[in-house]
């Protein structure tokens, strides 16, 4: 470390520690031109939060997407006064990220951005494998910029605009947050949330482990999105079930019946029944849980008889009526329909 400091002072160079990871941004040795927005080294003259100095002499925007490089396998001892020189000597550095451990150690991964996308192959086809030292051979390859997280063991109550409301008190950037059901057995619901960048997500998902964000029985889960999962969550959400039934739950599509069965007419029957059966009216509760893009509405519905002691419930999907016909009146369908069905068989 003492090397390394030596190393800042002598090149002028300034490294902003933020959030688990220090950070560099050019200009890179030999180029001219003051930094901008700072003062001496070391030394933040702005009251906003650190961010990495540019390029002098930088006309527009950053690089093109593509041109950041994984590197990974790095020594914990090993910093940015032999790292930055090394991957300068293939091509202009825009930005360098070494992630830090609370002790202040390398987490063995940092990220290098280039100036164009030809350096940044330059970089890989030149350190890929390259030894830092002996029997240390370094990974050098094609940074993924993923930006999507998915959080798991979420309640089944948990609402996509509650959900995202709290999202967005204690993270940033975030794009949109989408509800699921959870492809996987024993899990109610999950969310994909997708944020406006790589580093967004990973102060997300670094905020989201380390806080207490409980929306579930025992708190939540936070991953990267997984392409298989990704998959299987798109291939769920083209086209709803037509009917479902998993511990004693069910699953409907109200859209199925409502052209040729009316409210008022299952409702009738359903009295009719109830009566027989020395029961009285039920009691019905619909909430919409989750919205879907493609204009398909989830909700769930519980529905008590007096007389009964058993609460019934599931879940169905409703689609927008451009008739204005409510909602929640196709869910409460859904709902008269299953009670009949059960009824009918017992």
């Amino acid at each position: 470390k003492m090397s390394l400091h030596a190393w800042e002072k002598e090149m002028g160079i300034e490294l902003v520690q933020i959030n688990g990871q220090r950070r560099y941004g050019g200009p890179p040795p030999g180029m001219s031109g003051e930094r901008l927005g700072r003062g001496a080294p070391g030394v933040t003259t702005s009251t906003e939060p650190p961010c990495p100095r540019v390029p002098a002499g930088w006309v527009g925007g950053p690089p093109p997407a593509g041109t950041e490089v994984y590197i990974a396998r790095l020594p914990q001892d090993i910093y940015e006064n032999t790292l930055i020189p090394l991957f300068q000597s293939v091509g202009k550095l825009y930005e360098f990220r070494l992630m830090l451990t609370f002790s202040g150690l390398n987490r063995g991964f940092a990220y290098a951005r280039y100036a164009s996308l030809e350096e940044a192959r330059r970089a890989i086809a030149t350190l890929h494998r390259f030894q830092l030292r002996q029997g240390c051979a370094i990974v050098v390859c094609w940074s993924t910029q993923k930006r999507e997280l998915v959080v798991s063991g979420l309640g089944v109550l948990v609402s996509q605009q509650g959900l995202e409301a709290r999202l967005r008190m204690v993270t940033e950037g975030i794009h949109s947050v989408t509800l699921h059901d959870s492809p996987y057995q024993g899990q109610a619901k999950l969310a994909v949330l997708k944020y406006r960048s790589h580093e967004a997500a990973a102060r997300a998902r670094k905020a989201l482990m380390e806080g207490n964000l409980r929306l579930g029985k025992a708190g939540i889960r936070v991953d990267w999105l997984d392409p298989q999962l990704k998959k299987k969550l798109q291939l769920c959400e083209e086209e709803p079930l037509s009917s479902w039934l998993q511990g004693g739950e069910s699953l409907a599509v109200a859209e199925q019946v409502a052209p040729s069965l009316s409210l008022q007419t299952v409702l009738g029957s359903l009295n009719m029944l109830c009566w027989k059966y020395r029961l009285r009216t039920p009691v019905f509760l619909t909430k919409c849980v989750q919205v879907n893009p493609n204009g398909w509405k989830k909700f769930l519905y519980q529905v008590v008889i007096p007389g009964c002691d058993v609460l019934i419930s599931g879940f169905t999907w409703v689609l927008s009526d451009r008739q204005g016909q409510s909602e929640h009146n196709k869910a409460k369908l859904a709902a008269a329909l299953h009670i009949l069905q059960l009824l009918s068989k017992a």
